[in-house]
């Protein structure tokens, strides 16, 4: 989750508080889209794989995730 957070005030600018909030109000809305077996385990993943989200294009994966649920 740090390195989301570390990634999303570089990329936009806003503080890190800003940012915490804004990475914890992303998550939450995608455990809540999620089925349980798969939201369960979106906590641990941001934290085992933090170092990995940085390589990750995040607006790929909402574009994906949006997709999964009928929206494009």
């Amino acid at each position: 989750m740090e390195e989301l957070i570390k990634q999303i005030v570089n990329k936009t600018g806003i503080s890190e508080t800003q940012a915490r909030s804004a990475a914890e109000t992303v998550v939450g809305f995608l455990k809540g889209k999620l089925p349980d077996a798969v939201g369960g385990h979106l906590d641990s993943a941001l934290g085992s794989a933090a170092g990995a989200i940085g390589g990750v294009d995040l607006g790929s994966v909402t574009s994906s995730l949006g997709g999964l649920f009928g929206k494009k």
